[in-house]
């Protein structure tokens, strides 16, 4: 998976949900989306960058939606 593309497109969610006033609507309008049409390996690559370069690229919101629904979104691989 292309980190860089996960990014983007966790992005572009992102940019979405932020027109709601409300900060955890947004965070979990975005981890939702995510768990419902992100399959689950790009879930885990988009935590793996997180992890691994201190979610650069990242906006906040995805970062907190990551921090708040870590355990939903990358279940252990099997």
């Amino acid at each position: 998976m292309d980190a860089h593309k996960l990014v983007k497109m966790a992005n572009d969610i992102a940019t979405f949900f932020e027109s709601d006033p409300d900060p955890a609507a947004v965070t979990d309008g975005i981890a939702g989306h995510l768990r419902r049409f992100w399959d689950p390996r790009m879930r885990r690559a988009l935590v793996r960058h997180i992890d691994e370069h201190a979610g650069e690229g990242c906006k906040p919101t995805v970062l907190a939606a990551v921090a708040g629904h870590r355990d939903a979104l990358a279940p252990p691989a099997p």
